[in-house]
Formats: C-alpha cells, structure tokens, sequence
C-alpha cells in the first residue's frame, strides 16, 4: 500500500532485523567455535552475526590458521591475520545459519573492543567462551568474558568448555 511508511533495513544483507545483531568475539580457538555453534543451538538460524576478533601489535591473542606463520612485530601481518581469523569464524557462523561477516579490530584490552563493537553495531546479544580461569590465575590474568558481562548493557552468553 502506497500509504504505509518505508520499512527500514537495519540487517547487514539488508534485511529488516529488530532484534539486533549477534557480536561473537572470536580467537579461533576450540571454545570459540563452540560458542559459534551453542549461540546458533539457543537462538536457531537467520540472525544476523558479526565475528570480531581483536588482536594488537605484539600480542597475537588468538589463534590464527595453522599454515599461517605471523611476526607479532608486523602490524600489517597481525592485521591480514586476525581479519583470516575473523572470516574463518564467519565461515564456521554461516553454516551454523546466520547471516555473518568477519571483522578485526585493534584495541586494548580485548574487553574494550568488544563491548565497543557490540555498542557501535547495536547488537542484541554478545556471545563469547570462557576459558574459566579462576582462582589465583583468573586474579593474575583477568577474564575477558566476566569484563564484557560488567562493562556492557547488552545481554552476554558466555558459553564453557564440558568436559
């Protein structure tokens, strides 16, 4: 009907999506894609998903392709490695059923970028592992998805590891 407004288009493939997307902070590593397919279990398939790994010069933090050999000391390497590392994710996303795209993001510390991403694209929910440190060690070397669930208003699923 010619008098109904415009229905907006706030999906990233163009679809209408009121529900926000899905942020995964993603590091290659076996509990990330574990999160990738429980967030996918939870929420079912359609929703659009955004694959953020966060990486800085110095301090590769996740765990690029194996065939892939970085000199942490290269920004450019660090960079094209964590945007491989990203798109990976969203290939693993994908056929988990959502509408994904990797992306990379240089900041510190890992919370911060992520729970900025998560805001500038106005995600619904933030989906992360937790490597469940804790203890003495979780003290030492903090935790990344307990910073992300205190710092940010959106919802956050921090999935574990069952063994």
């Amino acid at each position: 009907m010619a008098d109904e407004p415009e229905q907006s288009h706030d999906g990233m493939d163009g679809r209408a999506d009121p529900q926000g997307p899905v942020v995964f902070a993603y590091d290659g590593s076996d509990l990330a894609k574990l999160a990738i397919r429980e967030a996918a279990r939870l929420l079912g398939p359609g929703r659009d998903a955004l694959v953020l790994t966060i990486w800085q010069p110095f301090d590769v933090t996740f765990v690029p392709r194996v065939q892939l050999k970085v000199n942490a000391a290269d920004a450019a390497e660090v960079r094209d490695a964590a945007q491989q590392t990203a798109d990976d994710g969203a290939s693993l996303a994908k056929e988990a059923g959502f509408s994904a795209r990797g992306v990379e993001l240089q900041v510190s510390p890992t919370w911060k970028g992520i729970v900025h991403a998560a805001e500038e694209h106005d995600a619904s929910l933030i989906v992360l592992g937790s490597h469940g440190r804790s203890g003495i060690s979780g003290v030492l070397l903090g935790s990344v998805a307990e910073a992300v669930a205190g710092h940010s208003d959106r919802s956050v699923l921090v999935v574990h590891r069952r063994d």
